[in-house]
């Protein structure tokens, strides 16, 4: 099992909202490591701050190798109005075999989800 957060699910754990922190909570407490696509961290980070450092410390920021940059960019193509960031973390989480994605943008994955069918989507 996997998990990836987009940025909307790192900006409730920092807010510390309680949907958030437990799923991180549970994540983590049962030997999980949450993956951050790079483009999220990018997307998130505006300076440092002991919650941001936190949270940092518990995840695996994913860098963007080339099948994630081409996955991404095919569902793109293949699916019009999506952001990048989205793509990203939709084509990160499919390249692992799928899992559970954590986002505040439901209904903009939902529609990415039918290019990567073994993703499932979580509210954060």
């Amino acid at each position: 099992m996997t998990f990836t957060f987009d940025t909307g699910m790192l900006i409730a754990l920092e807010r510390r909202k309680q949907r958030a922190t437990q799923a991180f909570r549970n994540i983590v407490r049962r030997g999980f490591l949450p993956i951050v696509p790079a483009v999220v961290y990018v997307e998130w980070w505006r300076g440092r701050s002991t919650i941001r450092e936190e949270i940092l410390a518990a995840v695996l920021v994913e860098d963007m190798p080339p099948p994630l940059c081409r996955a991404a960019g095919e569902a793109l193509a293949a699916v019009k109005g999506s952001s990048l960031a989205d793509a990203v973390v939709m084509a990160s989480a499919a390249l692992r075999g799928g899992g559970i994605v954590y986002t505040s943008d439901l209904q903009d994955l939902q529609r990415l989800q039918r290019h990567f069918p073994t993703v499932a989507i979580l509210p954060a």
